[in-house]
């Protein structure tokens, strides 16, 4: 874990914060400059994180937000029957669409847009890794929309790059950011109540221009956000998280850290957890531990 020059608080004079996740970056969104990197070159999964880029590619088409899609059984097929409350057959507009598939992570919607995509969903995925490789994340692979599959790979390197190009697209930092919100589907007609699943989002009311969450067995509790610090944006990058709430603490772990120096403190278990991980990433990657 390493530091650059101090943008804020006197960072490089302090201590490293302790962090529950494997592997973490902030970036001071102003400058460019990396103030704190730990293990941030690991190439991991991502998982739901994956949504960040499918609204991008979604929004670079210049498609119709008010267009009506419809979802189909080639969607469940496409996220393996993951769960969704959504019914086959109904409709909902792409903005819509967009919307609760980055608030609340909806997987049948992140399937929908990339078959909706002019070409279908191959064409999709090549404009993600068109995408992320015209933005520099030379590390980053993506091979669906949703996030399901851990093939869908990163690091958190790449991932402030991701978010900081996503803060730039309006409907994007609104769609992510929003708290609460009902979906009204159409064929037939019935509401879905939505909510944003980063509790710093929704309840702590951190101010976010950007936010999204993830969760696979392989990928563990990951989080980005774009925020403030002192009164600075932020990028945070958290991947690999032990537990349901590790990412939202290291969150704020290195937002205090930023702000006042205190480095902070993590369970055992979360160490235990990342050491383990660890071991894992570095067997295939070892020379990723190089910061």
């Amino acid at each position: 874990m390493v530091v650059g020059p101090a943008a804020l608080a006197g960072a490089a004079k302090q201590a490293m914060p302790k962090l529950a996740s494997v592997s973490a970056a902030a970036m001071d969104a102003e400058s460019g400059e990396m103030l704190l990197e730990k293990h941030a070159n690991l190439q991991m999964p991502i998982a739901s994180i994956t949504k960040v880029m499918t609204a991008m590619v979604t929004l670079d088409a210049n498609l119709d937000l008010n267009e009506k899609i419809r979802f189909s059984e080639q969607d469940r097929v496409a996220i393996d029957h993951y769960f969704s409350r959504i019914r086959t057959g109904s409709e909902l507009p792409r903005g819509e669409v967009i919307r609760i598939a980055l608030m609340s992570s909806e997987n049948l919607a992140a399937a929908s847009l990339a078959r909706t995509y002019p070409g279908g969903s191959r064409a999709f995925v090549k404009a993600m890794n068109a995408k992320a490789a015209a933005l520099g994340m030379s590390n980053t692979q993506f091979v669906d929309s949703s996030g399901l599959s851990e093939q869908n790979v990163s690091t958190a390197s790449d991932l402030v790059k991701l978010v900081a190009a996503a803060a730039k697209y309006p409907t994007l930092r609104e769609y992510s950011t929003t708290t609460v919100h009902t979906a009204n589907f159409s064929r037939p007609r019935y509401k879905l109540a939505y909510v944003n699943t980063n509790p710093l989002v929704r309840y702590e009311r951190w101010p976010a221009d950007v936010s999204k969450t993830g969760y696979l067995d392989k990928a563990g509790r990951c989080l980005v956000m774009k925020t403030e610090v002192d009164g600075r944006p932020v990028v945070l990058v958290m991947l690999d998280s032990f537990g349901k709430r590790s990412p939202i603490g290291d969150a704020g772990r290195i937002k205090r850290w930023l702000e006042t120096g205190n480095g902070g403190s993590v369970a055992s278990s979360a160490w235990n957890y990342q050491r383990n991980k660890l071991a894992g990433y570095l067997a295939k990657q070892p020379t990723a531990s190089l910061n």
